[in-house]
């Protein structure tokens, strides 16, 4: 018997999925909350679907925890960068990097319902598709503290983790396949993610 098939025995599938899954799945939510172009929500609605599937106890409170642990962080990171851009003379380029993904109407709302609600647009900023930047920035202008930032950030990222753990665990709950619950999960999020913009573009060509 060689090396790697007494390997295979004593490692099981799962066990090396999630040796490698939940490190990805933390380093790549990680990123995508530091340059806002990988779709982090499908990621974790993926993984979602996958620790469905699994049998070992606590899969999808590891997908949880892992998911909007590195989402706070890297939030976190972002708005650090950033404060440190304003208060900089030359500003820096994470923070001409949010303001290119804030156009100034939506920035104009984000201060304006930040003005008047506070918080809790932090956390919903966070579930509408391309809202948590505008939000970041104005928050930044407002000159709130990190700490400050933080602390309403958090409930904002474990309330999109579940969203989207919810939307993995309906899709790997409707097939008998992980692969298949993983497309319809990707799908279903990506419909999430496109809609509000094609229904902006209606109004304002309306």
């Amino acid at each position: 018997m060689t090396w790697l098939a007494a390997t295979a025995k004593i490692v099981p599938p799962e066990s090396t999925q999630q040796a490698i899954g939940y490190p990805s799945l933390f380093l790549l939510v990680l990123f995508g909350a530091l340059v806002p172009v990988i779709p982090t929500g499908a990621l974790v609605s993926s993984a979602a679907v996958v620790a469905f599937h699994q049998t070992a106890p606590f899969a999808l409170a590891l997908v949880f925890v892992t998911a909007s642990l590195a989402a706070f962080l890297g939030d976190a990171a972002l708005y650090w960068l950033g404060r440190r851009g304003m208060r900089s003379k030359n500003g820096s380029r994470w923070l001409e990097a949010i303001r290119a993904r804030a156009p100034e109407e939506r920035l104009a709302q984000a201060q304006s319902r930040l003005a008047e609600h506070g918080v809790a647009v932090l956390v919903l900023s966070r579930l509408v598709p391309a809202g948590r930047i505008p939000v970041m920035l104005a928050c930044l202008v407002a000159k709130w503290p990190l700490r400050r930032f933080a602390r309403g950030n958090l409930p904002a990222c474990l309330a999109w983790a579940a969203t989207y753990q919810v939307i993995g665990i309906l899709g790997g709950s409707l097939f008998p396949e992980p692969w298949e619950g993983v497309v319809a999960a990707v799908a279903l999020t990506v419909v999430i993610s496109v809609v509000p913009s094609l229904w902006r573009r209606v109004r304002s060509a309306g």
